[in-house]
Order: structure tokens, then C-alpha cells, then sequence
């Protein structure tokens, strides 16, 4: 696979150097801007995607599990073998280290090799089958046959924190295409020249698999303008975005005032609360205070799960956690974040939390100096100050945390009913704790898509059982995730058919099954013909 970048726009089988605004990637470590020359896409870009996606949608679909699965398959080692061209450049637009973005690659293929093991198993298509009963009084029940079937066009947006992930390629994109639905891409400004590397193993993938042309394309651009017309298109049925709040609801509000509205799964803001129970606490303070710190500081503190908020009653072992935290963070050197905008963004908050008067500095981390480096801060508040002001509990992007105080264990559960929805809650817990975590945890389940105990939230598993979504403004909506297996969920619908001849059935829905294919007959699973 080619590694020259041209700064073009790939839309279906084409490059095109698009006519409107030109900029540049950006090297957050250094502060300079990198070649080439990347060129915005214009409303007509745009729009030829997304006549090429629906256009390809119908013949997209019809391609067989096996067929989409090899050609996942083929992208993943087509991204592996983009090699240290791929690493270099996307280190260049991300200040992010080597070791992440190499295990950030692997999660990738990962990503894709596992959507292409769902695809084989066909468990994903849900095949449900109702059969006849024409002797049934007083009315006979007709043969019913379910399956899913792809939603259609579906525009993702690449995500800032993870170049490789959750943009081009990520997850979004495997499990769309995993369905059977085109992809347009809107990729994120701030790593221009690692998504058209990405994207080009993709497009080059489709023609050597015989694809449809608008299975595929990439659109860019740094104005809001080119994915606002994505949405609003009427070829395009779903998106999938991971970012701020704002970003998110402006897409659902784009969404929503379409003549056909259309589902926008979007992965938004969290704080993702550490409860510190009073056993554990008391047994193992510095301890969780380290791991904590290790949390917090994670890729400059810009995961999605970073550990905002930590939560815990008042006592010697809260003291000793306090402590802990305050000789082990000035230790710690500040980090390049991801592009001047959220190192703008991340200072603006700091300030704000300075001027609360309720709010008081835990420690600071090491002073910058590079540029566009973030100094870690950990702030203190009562649980009564944080329940008294809604401003506490917005969400800072970056190595800031929050530790707030409680009177007691009832407090503890004041505060985590006052909560928004959240990715992720976390209990350090121990068996002592065992009577106060069951009495948090049907809260906590309303409050959170993952819930960990004696571990921290920062890593994200890529396997069936994840959850990578919860309730809002976590996600637009708290019945999808993300990450795992049941991402594809998103981009399917459901569909009977009744009473429909066999040769008209879909092959996962015909009375001769193949072998090995799972179906759920007459409420009972069986594998084979039904």
C-alpha cells in the first residue's frame, strides 16, 4: 500500500482535489504544520458521495457474510501493512507516543477481524422463524421469518483522541460495513494526512474485491460546514460521531430537522465517577491513589473514560488518599494534547475551576514547557458544594480531576444519584464494602453503560460483552455501544417476511439452511434447515 499523500479527497474509485479551503496537519509537539496541502471538500464533494453510497447500498447489502468478511479482513492487514509510515505520521498530528499509536493500530485490525468473525458465526442477522399453523382456532398463524438487514448510508466522524480507532477505519466503520452499509467518512482536521493513508488501504480494498463504487469514500475539511451537509443528505440513514457534547447534539439537532430524520449514535460526555468505599479506603489508600494518578494522567487525560470525578467519605483513610495524590502528582511531567484547540479549551476550564470559590487545588503536575502542554490538576470540593453547582460536573477534557468529600455512606449515594448519564462507574471496593456497593449499584446502573469494580476505566476492551455507551450526554442513545461486537446493532433493522414462497426468502431465512447456521425456531434455538 502506498504511503505518498496528495492531499486529495477519495470519493468511490476517484481522487479528487477538492476546490474549497486548503489547511495543513499540525504538529501539536512542535507548534509547525506539516505537508501537504489538504483540500476541503465543497457542497457537490459532498454530495457525489452520497449519491454513490446509495447508489451501492442495494448491491452492497446483497453481498454475501462471507464476502464482508474477507474484505474487513482485507483492510485490517492492508492498515498493518502501512507499517512506520502510518506510526510516524500519525505521531506527527497527534503528539501521542509510538507504543500508543502501535497498540492503537492493533486495536484496529482487531476491530475489523472481529466484525469479520461475527459475520461468519450469523448470529448477528438474528434469524427468528414463526412457523405456520393453519389448523390454529379461531384464527390460523401464517409462516413469519425475521432477519436484519443494513440501514443504509451511514457518515462517520473521526474522532480526535484516537487517530486510528475511532476515525478512518475504527469501529464505526467496521461494524457500518460489517452490516452491509456504504461508509462515508468525514475525517477528522486534526490528522489529515494518517486518515487519507488509512482511507486509500479502504478504497483500494473495495476495487480489488470487486465492490461497488460507493461502498466507500472520505471527505475533510476544518469548517463544520462539510460534515453539517453529510447529515443533512438525504442518502445518508445513520451517523456515528465520537466527540465534545456540543458536536454531538449539534449532529442530533441536524438530524432531527431532516424531512426523514435519522438515528445519530454519538459517544459524547463523561466524568466517569470513582467511588472510594470505606474498607478500601482504609486498607489500601496510596495504593488506589496510584493507580488513580496513572488514570488520570493516560494520554494527557484525553480518553473518553478518563477518571474526572473520585468520590469517598471523609475520614483518615480519604486523608491518607488526598495525601497520596498531592506527593505523587507535582512528580508528574506535563503532556502534549492533541491539537491547540483542546489545549486552549483545557486551560479555559482549569481557569474556571480556579475562580469556584467552593473549589480548592490538591496539586498541580509539573510546569509545561513545550508547547501546547497540559499540566495536571486535581481539584477538592464537599459533596454538598458539588451537588449545589452543576458546574462541577461538566466534563474537562484533559488531566484534571475532581476529588469530592462526603459526610457519610448516604451522602456517597446523594451525590451518585445527582449524577448525568456516564460511560463508566467505578467501585474500589472490599469485602467489607460489600453491604454499601449493593446499595449503589441499581443507581449506578441507571447511571452508567460499564460498571468496574477495583480496576479503573481507562481501558476498553474490544470483545463481545463491552459496552461503550450509557445514558445521556454519555451517548445520544443508551440502548447502543460503541465498542464490542453489538456495535453493528446500530447500523441493522429488522425485517418479517410473511408468507413468502421460498424462492423469494433470503438465503439466512430459506426452509433448507446450510449447515451450521443458527436460527431461533418456534422460540427454541436450533442449527439447520427449519
Amino acid at each position: 500500500m502506498t504511503t505518498q499523500l496528495t492531499g486529495h479527497l477519495l470519493i468511490g474509485h476517484q481522487e479528487v482535489a477538492g476546490a474549497a479551503h486548503a489547511y495543513r496537519g499540525f504538529d501539536p509537539s512542535t507548534g509547525r504544520e506539516l505537508e501537504p496541502t489538504f483540500s476541503a471538500a465543497t457542497p457537490e464533494d459532498v454530495g457525489r458521495a452520497a449519491v454513490l453510497a446509495r447508489d451501492a447500498f442495494d448491491a452492497y447489502r446483497a453481498t454475501s457474510a462471507g464476502q464482508r468478511a474477507d474484505f474487513l479482513e482485507s483492510i485490517a492487514a492492508g492498515v498493518e501493512s502501512l507499517g512506520e509510515p502510518l506510526i510516524a505520521r500519525a505521531m506527527a498530528e497527534s503528539g501521542l507516543p509510538r507504543a500508543r499509536l502501535e497498540g492503537e493500530r492493533g486495536r484496529t485490525a482487531g476491530q475489523l477481524r472481529l466484525f469479520a468473525r461475527m459475520l461468519r458465526d450469523g448470529l448477528w442477522q438474528q434469524v427468528t422463524i414463526d412457523s405456520a399453523q393453519p389448523e390454529r382456532q379461531p384464527v390460523p398463524r401464517p409462516d413469519l421469518r425475521q432477519r436484519q438487514i443494513a440501514l443504509g448510508p451511514v457518515a462517520v466522524f473521526g474522532a480526535s483522541n484516537f487517530p486510528l480507532a475511532f476515525s478512518v477505519a475504527g469501529g464505526d466503520t467496521a461494524s457500518a460495513l460489517a452490516a452491509g452499509c456504504p461508509v462515508i467518512v468525514k475525517a477528522h482536521p486534526s490528522h489529515p494526512g494518517t486518515s487519507e493513508m488509512v482511507a486509500r488501504v479502504i478504497q483500494q480494498t473495495v476495487v480489488e474485491h470487486g465492490l461497488p463504487e460507493g461502498t466507500f469514500s472520505m471527505v475533510g475539511g476544518p469548517s463544520n460546514e462539510v460534515g453539517a451537509l453529510l447529515v443533512s443528505h438525504p442518502a445518508v440513514q445513520a451517523v456515528g460521531f465520537t466527540g465534545s457534547r456540543a458536536g454531538g447534539l449539534a449532529l442530533c439537532r441536524l438530524a432531527r430537522e431532516r424531512a426523514q430524520p435519522i438515528p445519530v449514535y454519538a459517544e459524547m460526555s463523561s466524568i466517569n465517577p470513582i467511588f472510594l468505599l470505606p474498607a478500601a479506603l482504609s486498607a489500601r489508600a496510596e495504593a488506589i491513589a496510584a493507580g488513580y494518578v496513572e488514570s488520570l494522567l493516560l494520554g494527557v487525560g484525553q480518553f473518553c473514560t478518563n477518571p474526572g470525578l473520585v468520590v469517598g467519605v471523609a475520614g483518615p483513610g480519604w486523608d491518607r488518599f488526598v495525601a497520596a495524590v498531592s506527593a505523587l502528582l507535582p512528580q508528574r511531567a506535563a503532556g502534549t494534547m492533541l491539537n491547540a484547540g483542546i489545549h486552549a479549551a483545557y486551560g479555559e476550564n482549569i481557569a474556571r475551576l480556579a475562580l469556584a470559590s467552593s473549589v480548592q487545588v490538591v496539586a498541580t503536575g509539573k510546569p509545561a514547557n513545550a508547547p501546547h502542554a497540559a499540566v495536571a490538576w486535581v481539584h477538592q470540593a464537599t459533596a454538598s458544594d458539588f451537588m449545589a453547582q452543576a458546574a462541577l460536573h461538566d466534563e474537562v477534557f484533559g488531566p484534571s480531576g475532581l476529588l469530592v468529600s462526603c459526610q457519610d455512606t448516604a451522602e456517597l449515594r446523594a451525590v451518585a444519584e445527582r449524577l448525568e448519564g456516564q460511560l463508566t462507574a467505578t467501585l474500589q471496593m472490599d469485602d467489607e464494602d460489600l453491604a454499601v456497593a449493593r446499595q449503589l449499584l441499581p443507581t449506578l446502573e441507571r447511571k452508567a453503560g460499564r460498571i468496574l469494580a477495583n480496576s479503573f476505566p481507562t481501558g476498553v476492551e474490544v470483545s463481545y460483552a463491552m459496552v461503550h455507551g450509557g445514558p445521556f450526554p454519555a451517548s445520544s442513545d443508551s440502548r447502543s455501544t460503541s465498542v464490542g461486537a453489538r456495535a453493528i446493532e446500530r447500523f441493522l433493522r429488522p425485517v418479517c417476511y410473511q408468507g413468502l414462497p421460498a424462492a423469494l426468502l433470503p438465503e439466512s431465512l430459506h426452509p433448507r439452511a446450510a449447515p451450521g447456521a443458527w436460527r431461533l425456531v418456534d422460540g427454541a434455538w436450533r442449527c439447520g434447515p427449519a
